[in-house]
């Protein structure tokens, strides 16, 4: 039964309050509340936490707690702290906006503000759109990033070719990862069906073995800016040949000249009550810290930073939530950073809010879950399911076994027994 035996589950439905242990008696593993559950939940979860704590409600009253009020490593849940800000802040309804303008020599230029879904097939529908306009000619691709002004990654972010440490950008395709096939002959072509093979797909797979490969263009310190202004021009430059678009010239970055009126507003066809379940399914650091800096810039205008956008999470959980900074602590939004920080307390507040959305988190036999996992990181965040109204829980470890599935099952076995 998960680690938990079948004696155990049965003393926990026959002892009552009355034998709860006294606050000086009690192991390590007593809860922050000790009246909140009996000693047959403390013996059943003995062995299974060495450094964390958790939280289980039902009918919006806390039925189980241990460590409820310090602070741990979130890892991934804290994409709900990231996402709930957005909704609140910016709106289920927000849509993120990319400029294009063209000068007098037919030469394009694109600003970028940050979305996270200008994916192929975006840029294809841009560039049919600019062909509505009378946009006939394209020479010189020039790509504006000044939207953000990051010093560094994001917090925690390693310097790898996996997806999960792609830099972000403001202005980024494909969410700064390419998906490409590379044959024994060494031939190299797109994986999606969506997305063209580009000539930069060759040269990021030379040192890559044979098979199918989703890596991030960002990982190289000395060429990262650069690929990622010569992706997005490459793939405009494709679907501007397939629309018979007539133009050449050269891919560069380069700022809007002051003078230059747009073209053409885009404003993504996603809200950003779509992104999030994409998030949350595919745990997506990219679209995390995109949304985290858009909070920065809606605030205190551009460019985004990653100070701007941590005051804003900052103050604004502070002020909604009344969650002081020792029990919620966000260095940045997807969950990368080690700085992190937050308590059951505080994740319980804010799946608490985030229950009309919670349909959006992952389903998993029969509950709503998000989980995060990092070396010596353990987490797991989301909802029981009473008659079909959520029941927010959270279980947080940092500690080097993982028996975060194990804990979690007695947890739902104390839920569905009270």
């Amino acid at each position: 039964m998960s680690g938990v035996s079948k004696v155990l589950l049965h003393k926990y439905f026959i002892v009552p309050l009355l034998v709860l242990l006294s606050a000086s008696t009690l192991s390590p593993l007593v809860p922050t509340r000790a009246h909140d559950i009996d000693a047959a939940a403390i013996e059943a979860t003995e062995g299974l936490i060495d450094n964390g704590g958790y939280a289980v409600k039902k009918d919006n009253k806390y039925i189980v707690t241990h460590n409820l009020h310090i602070p741990y490593v979130p890892a991934s849940i804290i994409k709900i702290a990231t996402a709930l800000a957005a909704l609140e802040i910016l709106g289920p309804e927000f849509r993120f906006n990319t400029d294009f303008y063209l000068d007098d020599q037919q030469n394009l230029y694109i600003k970028g503000f940050g979305d996270p879904f200008l994916i192929s097939e975006e840029v294809a529908v841009i560039v049919v759109k600019l062909k509505e306009l009378g946009c006939t000619k394209i020479n010189d691709i020039y790509l504006d990033n000044t939207a953000f002004e990051l010093v560094a990654s994001a917090d925690g972010a390693g310097a790898s070719d996996n997806p999960y440490d792609a830099q972000n950008s403001a202005l980024a395709v494909n969410f700064n990862t390419v998906n490409i096939i590379k044959d024994a002959s060494g031939s190299v072509v797109s994986a999606e069906e969506q997305t063209p093979s580009l000539a930069m797909m060759a040269e990021l797979a030379q040192k890559l073995p044979p098979g199918r490969h989703r890596i991030n263009i960002t990982h190289e310190e000395s060429s990262g800016a650069a690929n990622i202004s010569r992706y997005v021009g490459e793939l405009f430059r494709v679907f501007q040949k397939q629309e018979h678009i007539g133009g050449a010239g050269t891919i560069t970055s380069r700022k809007i000249p002051e003078n230059l009126k747009p073209f053409y507003t885009h404003r993504s066809s996603k809200t950003l009550g779509d992104i999030i379940e994409p998030l949350m399914l595919f745990s997506n650091n990219f679209i995390a810290n995109q949304l985290f800096l858009a909070l920065g810039s809606h605030k205190y205008g551009y460019p985004a930073t990653w100070e701007k956008s941590k005051q804003v999470m900052t103050d604004h959980l502070k002020k909604k939530y009344n969650l002081p900074e020792n029990e919620l602590r966000i260095i940045e939004g997807s969950g990368l950073s080690r700085k992190n920080r937050a308590s059951p307390h505080a994740m319980m507040q804010l799946l608490d809010s985030f229950k009309p959305y919670a349909k959006l988190l992952p389903q998993e036999e029969g509950k709503y879950l998000k989980s995060g996992t990092m070396k010596d990181v353990y987490t797991y965040a989301g909802y029981f399911l009473n008659n079909k109204r959520p029941d927010s829980f959270v279980l947080l470890l940092n500690q080097g076994k993982n028996t975060r599935d194990r804990l979690l099952d007695v947890l739902e076995q104390i839920y569905q027994a009270k």
